[in-house]
């Protein structure tokens, strides 16, 4: 088998072998958040209500906070190329059941199942991608698999909705399953093999997965994620009632908020590269900057907007940087630890959400905000704290290259074929 070259993203393959991934978190963020979209046309079609319909939200959720880890387990020995393309056939499958469904609780496993694949492929598709590349490129390698996810939802998810409201819900799961499809297909095609410590047990894999340096990192994504989405689970109504704005207006807030996340996810790989630990400072502090604008200025629509410009840059911007720290930090535990970042990542979501809704019924729509700053400001000293964190040596087989922070350790090696 020939060794990949890494000079800068790598060769034409590499690269080809990284939208191809990129397309598949696409995908799946799509199938994600597409389903907030059509929940009332779910409700009136299965004849539930549109709270037991919301219960699909959270078993998704549910399945990559938990079930992601867990399937990651089982298939720990598996090449990661084969989990790849394995991973996006099951996901195929799961929203081939949600197609058919006619009950309810049918479509809840689905949900659920496709929860944990998600999990599963990111942290497959996060190890494979940072072997495609130098070392001094893995940040840029995991944005661009997270900017399918923050692309998903400035396209796919518009455009899903609109395909349920055309032509029924099923429609948008039978349009994911298309987009499935072909991401499946660049996968079997262009997305080499990429070496990987598979042989380690999944005792030795945990061990260096759970390490308390590793669940410090993931907490600070808790703190992180959770704050953000304290506001932006409420970011609708706090447009509608404090900034006065409604309908299609709500929808261009919306968006821009969506494009400056995109950018801000392809962006944040490159300072992944250059600094992650300070890239994560900063973004905390963005958030606490953004969040006291929304609380000081929410009636006034254009600093509401640079606002949102500003929190959409780093909310997801900073996303490269845990995974990338994640990775680094678990050392020989990688495989297994790459799944838990999108895990943290959704315990916050589910968090903050939550919290946010207490504050949305405590103290009103405009007080939301204040309650976010206050959790992004317990996070900062959290997120701090995580640059005095050190990458171990991993003891691999390849080249020895400046680890992050400058630690010595090895990154897997790209092959062909």
């Amino acid at each position: 088998m020939s060794t990949a070259t890494h000079t800068g993203p790598g060769p034409t393959r590499n690269k080809l072998a990284l939208a191809a991934l990129g397309l598949g978190a696409f995908v799946i963020g799509t199938a994600e958040l597409v389903i907030v979209g059509v929940l009332s046309l779910i409700s009136d079609d299965l004849d539930i209500s549109v709270s037991t319909a919301g219960l699909l939200v959270t078993a998704y959720a549910l399945g990559v906070s938990l079930g992601g880890p867990v399937v990651s387990a089982a298939t720990i020995r598996l090449p990661r190329h084969t989990l790849l393309w394995a991973a996006l056939a099951v996901f195929i499958a799961g929203n081939l059941v949600a197609v058919f469904s006619a009950a309810f609780g049918l479509l809840l496993a689905a949900r659920v199942l496709c929860g944990a694949i998600h999990g599963l492929y990111l942290g497959a598709a996060s190890t494979v991608a940072t072997g495609l590349v130098a070392p001094e490129h893995r940040g840029q390698a995991v944005g661009l698999v997270f900017g399918g996810i923050s692309v998903s939802t400035v396209i796919g998810v518009p455009l899903g909705t609109l395909i349920g409201q055309g032509l029924g819900w099923q429609a948008t799961f039978g349009s994911v399953v298309v987009l499935g499809a072909l991401a499946l297909v660049a996968t079997l095609v262009c997305v080499p093999r990429v070496e990987h410590r598979g042989g380690e047990s999944l005792g030795a894999q945990a061990r260096h997965a759970f390490h308390p340096r590793v669940l410090a990192m993931l907490a600070a994504t808790v703190l992180l994620m959770g704050s953000q989405f304290i506001a932006f689970t409420y970011l609708t109504p706090f447009l509608e009632d404090v900034t006065g704005i409604s309908g299609g207006a709500v929808g261009a807030f919306l968006l821009i908020f969506g494009v400056f996340s995109a950018i801000g996810t392809f962006a944040g790989g490159r300072f992944a590269d250059i600094n992650a630990s300070a890239t994560l400072l900063v973004g905390n502090l963005v958030v606490i900057v953004a969040m006291a604008a929304l609380w000081a200025f929410g009636s006034n629509a254009w600093l509401v907007a640079l606002a949102l410009a500003g929190w959409g840059i780093v909310g997801f911007g900073v996303t490269p940087s845990f995974q990338l720290r994640v990775i680094s930090l678990a050392g020989e535990g990688a495989d297994l630890a790459a799944t838990l970042g999108a895990s943290a990542a959704n315990v916050g979501v589910a968090a903050g959400a939550a919290v946010g809704g207490w504050a949305l019924a405590a103290f009103g729509t405009g007080e939301v905000p204040v309650v976010a700053l206050v959790a992004a400001v317990v996070a900062l000293p959290v997120v701090w704290a995580t640059r005095f964190l050190k990458v171990p040596r991993v003891p691999a087989p390849g080249p020895a290259v400046a680890g992050e922070d400058g630690v010595s350790g090895t990154v897997p090696v790209a092959t062909a074929g």
